[in-house]
């Protein structure tokens, strides 16, 4: 089938906010004396809160009862971290001019809750171009279960062979081909050279660096 819909995930794709989850993580975890090595948590990006917080609770032998907390606390500060400070990342309204252009289905997936979904949409002035939008929030399964995207794909109307995904994370990079989309890639900037992400359909350094020639080529 013919690409018509793309998919973007949100989080260090279009808002530069992963640094600011890790600030919010790293702030909460410490009350539980918790300090989490850069390379321990990015093991953990893409997954929920709830997931990535119980992940480090269990691992530290921290109450189950705490989990919720934590989790709360970190949304919460996030969303104003991300009001506060949040910027977009390079080339989003490249992107979009992009597919619009192209007459492309767009919608959004991510981990992330709905109202944080919401307040980026609001921020990066995007709600007009967004068709459709899914969070993993309530599901059974988050990313790497490929269930936020079909999702996603479903509310667009488009069979998941029509569609090409942007992500960031390696959690987020799986879940994409495990519902058969096409993925593009985009690492941080020391997670380029990093054999894992051959599994994704193209790797790029920028939303800004993707073309043409990229999307005949998938």
């Amino acid at each position: 089938m013919a690409l018509n819909t793309v998919i973007f995930d949100m989080d260090g794709l279009l808002i530069d906010s992963e640094p600011l989850w890790k600030e919010a993580a790293d702030e909460v975890f410490e009350q539980y004396n918790i300090h989490l090595s850069e390379t321990q948590y990015h093991t953990t990006t893409g997954l929920r809160t709830h997931e990535f917080v119980s992940t480090w609770f269990q691992l530290f032998k921290i109450p189950e009862s705490e989990v919720a907390i934590a989790e709360k606390n970190i949304l919460n500060s996030v969303a104003k971290k991300i009001a506060d400070k949040g910027k977009p990342m390079p080339g989003v309204p490249y992107i979009f001019n992009f597919f619009q252009s192209r007459s492309f289905k767009i919608g959004l997936a991510s981990s992330s809750p709905m109202f944080i979904i919401e307040q980026v949409i609001d921020q990066l002035n995007i709600k007009n171009v967004i068709q459709a939008t899914a969070s993993a929030e309530h599901l059974q399964y988050g990313k790497p279960h490929p269930e936020v995207y079909l999702n996603c794909a479903s509310a667009l109307n488009a069979h998941p062979t029509e569609c090409i995904c942007f992500e960031d994370s390696f959690n987020g990079m799986i879940a994409a081909k495990a519902a058969r989309m096409k993925c593009v890639v985009i690492p941080m900037y020391h997670q380029q050279k990093e054999e894992r992400w051959a599994a994704a359909d193209l790797k790029i350094s920028s939303l800004q660096n993707f073309g043409t020639l990229h999307l005949n080529g998938l």
